[in-house]
């Protein structure tokens, strides 16, 4: 593959504010403990550059009040996303659309990385799965 698919740039971070309350407003909830999703299919032409998908990654004080916990926290979730990305993208190029994405973390613990992997697997599953079914018309 080749190396852009293993990176996760500046251009794929989601910093737009009108885009993100576009998401939270608009956007589907997908639950996959401990990561609470918002997703939302959109055209490429909306977002400010040409990437297939834009992520936001966050947890809350209310779970962690150490800022080195939550930095934690969302230093091993950008590492599951970066690995996980090329199998989200793959349905979004072949219908030429994009994605939001906000990835919350919604516990009050840190799991090992390993953990953590797995978890993001089956998120990636889950997701795809919906992203296939709403690209092809169906109601997710």
């Amino acid at each position: 593959m080749e190396r852009e698919n293993y990176t996760f740039g500046k251009k794929e971070h989601l910093c737009s504010e009108k885009l993100m309350e576009d998401l939270f407003r608009t956007g589907h909830r997908l639950m996959v403990f401990p990561y609470s999703v918002r997703w939302k299919v959109c055209s490429k032409d909306s977002l400010p550059y040409p990437v297939p998908a834009q992520v936001l990654i966050a947890t809350s004080k209310k779970y962690f009040h150490h800022a080195v916990d939550r930095n934690r926290v969302k230093r091993l979730t950008r590492e599951c996303y970066r690995l996980h990305k090329h199998l989200i993208y793959q349905p979004l190029e072949e219908h030429d659309a994009a994605l939001l994405l906000a990835v919350n973390y919604v516990h009050n613990e840190i799991f090992d990385y390993e953990v953590l992997y797995h978890k993001f697997d089956k998120l990636t599953s889950q997701l795809t799965s919906l992203l296939n079914k709403q690209l092809n018309g169906q109601k997710p």
